[in-house]
């Protein structure tokens, strides 16, 4: 099979022939195809064989060469493809009737064989695949068609709604007045102008009134088209008019024409036509499902941004709200100061002389002495001062001085080298010196060793840390704030705490009432616990009914913060919706005097003298503790929510024994 160029230059066609020597393309006089353009060099390309292939060589070219639209150097070339040099096109085809050594430029006669035909077709149709805008589509398909048979004009008609033809026998008989010319080219690519008036209305009107396609060689003597004044007065020839298929109905018309030429069409061209018209059919089915997905994404577009214009006002009302929330919280923060004390919650009278000391003794940078009953939030007091004070930048560093035995105390604040004992197998830095700049709160300073307080006044005295096992002396800079729920005044008189350091530690000084005299706090901290507790747990927290609040206000809190929000965490777990009464621990229910519960009553041999009740309840918590428990101390500690250093203390006090 030998191969063949069509090529369409200057509103012309004609046919080369691709024989064994190279097809050389320029201004030049000696080239095989002499192109009259400006946009073409005088040697601008070169077609030729390379063993059983065809390439296209650019020669340099200032306007480059172009293979189905795209510039190239060199390509190797298939059958279909449109090779473009300035204004000439010449599309690639295969013929039967020659071989390589006819000369080119020899002009044969223009037909198609069935495999050029198969490869204009495919390439053609891979390129309405790519498109998806329905208005280039449209173009591409008339251009396209054009381009298959070999027409000099396309047409391309689409039906509206309520236009639409049923194929077959039950075909309507629609005005064609009415549907619509969407597209009108000629074979150079251009736009027709006031197309409805350059195509023979009447013949569209056959085609869509019988459903089929219609080919005539010379229109003008075709009696199935007498009496068609639109074919008289445009003087038509040759015409190919082609249904676009729908599913129920036809989609539309692609009419093809030759003015001048009769016979330019064949019966294979009608095939080539009609399937290409089925192709149309589904690339512009696609483009209109695209179009209604691009419509309705830009009106989920405009109902989003609607959205979040709600949302924006919405916000603004919130931030309003929240305004006049703020307003509000300033109001009432009057009664508390000007400082932050977020995070403690109270409202009673004794909590109002809490946040009284405390708004005296923020911005001072002297050493405070807190002190409170265990489980009463001393920690929560010194944070508090801290995020207030001048060092709010600092580090916050805590020790619990009754958790640790001296030797390891002393290691946890003032630090160690390697090999100052067993264990130190590499320097470590202490709590004092992390405390840099900022604030070191020792809590239980009561229990302290003599040894270990007189340590603790040198740091206060000269700002000195000396390390475990080493003389190296650092240089620290920390403020001290102090807690103990031991009577430290009553230790001096005793000679159990150094009075040097008491009047160090207590040179300012917080006291913090026991839960049970703000018993008006209760159902607010209550709340505010358990919403925490359902936090860290992950679970709903539980209605608090009043008669939960109230026995819970009746219970005296020997544990006071910490015990109830230990009682909160155990309801979390629990309770199941709403909180009930048998909900709630058995040293609750006795102390509020539930009526319908048993068990004995809390000892009251010693109810003149409130530090005995405490002991009394602080003892009995312990062993029911550690009965639940069942002697492990570990186990008994977290329900008490106390380390078990401090629990061993509490045992060794009361004199409580224990399994071995």
């Amino acid at each position: 099979m030998g191969m063949q160029w069509k090529v369409i230059e200057d509103n012309t066609r004609r046919t080369l022939e691709m024989g064994s020597e190279p097809l050389t393309i320029g201004r030049a006089q000696g080239n095989s195809l002499q192109v009259q353009d400006t946009l073409v060099s005088r040697e601008h390309s070169r077609i030729e064989w390379r063993g059983e292939d065809l390439w296209v060589v650019d020669l340099g070219s200032s306007n480059g060469t172009r293979v189905n639209g795209s510039r190239v150097d060199r390509k190797q070339l298939t059958l279909g493809d449109e090779v473009a040099v300035g204004s000439v096109r010449l599309i690639l085809e295969g013929q039967s009737t020659s071989d390589r050594s006819a000369d080119p430029g020899t002009v044969v006669e223009d037909t198609n064989s069935q495999a050029g035909d198969l490869a204009v077709f495919a390439r053609l149709t891979r390129e309405l695949a790519r498109e998806t805008d329905l208005g280039p589509l449209l173009r591409q398909i008339v251009d396209s068609a054009i381009a298959l048979v070999g027409s000099e004009r396309g047409f391309l008609m689409l039906a509206d709604k309520d236009q639409a033809v049923v194929q077959g026998d039950q075909a309507g008989s629609p005005d064609p007045t009415k549907w619509q010319v969407h597209v009108a080219r000629n074979f150079n690519q251009e736009d027709i102008p006031v197309p409805r008036t350059r195509v023979s209305m009447g013949i569209m009107g056959k085609v869509i009134e019988e459903g089929r396609a219609l080919l005539t060689v010379d229109a003008g003597q075709d009696e199935r088209l007498t009496n068609m004044a639109s074919v008289e007065d445009l003087r038509l020839r040759s015409v190919l008019c082609v249904p676009i298929p729908g599913e129920a109905h036809i989609r539309g018309l692609i009419y093809l024409d030759n003015r001048m030429q009769m016979g330019a069409f064949e019966s294979r061209d009608l095939e080539l036509a009609g399937l290409f018209a089925a192709q149309a059919s589904v690339a512009i089915r696609t483009a209109r499902l695209i179009t209604r997905l691009r419509e309705q994404n830009q009106r989920l577009e405009v109902s989003r941004k609607a959205i979040e214009s709600l949302n924006d006002q919405l916000g603004r009302k919130v931030r309003d709200r929240e305004g006049e929330l703020a307003v509000a919280r300033k109001e009432l923060g009057r009664e508390r100061g000007r400082h932050d004390h977020s995070g403690i919650i109270g409202s009673s009278d004794a909590m109002k002389k809490v946040f009284d000391q405390l708004e005296r003794i923020m911005d001072s940078e002297l050493p405070v002495l807190i002190v409170g009953e265990s489980g009463t939030g001393k920690e929560l007091i010194a944070r508090a001062i801290c995020r207030n004070s001048p060092r709010k930048k600092g580090s916050f560093v805590s020790e619990n001085c009754a958790a640790l035995p001296d030797s390891l105390l002393e290691s946890e604040l003032f630090g160690h080298v390697r090999g100052a004992f067993t264990g130190a197998y590499k320097n470590k830095r202490g709590l004092l010196e992390q405390a840099h700049g900022g604030t070191l709160f020792l809590d239980e300073v009561g229990d302290m060793s003599p040894e270990m307080q007189k340590k603790i006044l040198r740091v206060l005295q000269e700002g000195e840390v000396r390390l475990v096992g080493s003389d190296k002396v650092l240089k620290v800079d920390v403020r001290i704030l102090a807690a103990s729920n031991r009577d430290l005044e009553a230790m001096v008189s005793e000679g159990s705490f150094r009075e040097d350091l008491y009047y160090r530690l207590a040179v300012l000084r917080v006291d913090l009432p026991p839960l049970r005299e703000r018993g008006d706090d209760i159902p607010l901290l209550a709340e505010s616990l358990l919403g925490r507790a359902s936090r860290e747990a992950g679970l709903p927290a539980p209605g608090l009914p009043h008669e939960v609040l109230a026995a819970l206000a009746r219970h005296n809190w020997p544990g006071n913060v910490r015990e109830l929000e230990n009682e909160m965490r155990r309801l979390v777990v629990l309770a199941q919706g709403v909180a009930r009464l048998d909900d709630l621990s058995s040293g609750i229910l006795r102390s509020s005097g539930t009526p319908h519960l048993t068990g004995s009553p809390p000892s009251t041999q010693d109810a003149g003298d409130i530090k005995l009740a405490v002991a009394d309840l602080e003892r009995r918590s312990i062993e029911t503790a550690l009965t639940q428990a069942k002697g492990n101390k570990s186990q008994a500690a977290r329900a008490l929510g106390i380390s078990r250093f401090a629990l061993q203390r509490k045992l060794e006090k009361y004199g409580i024994p224990t399994q071995k």
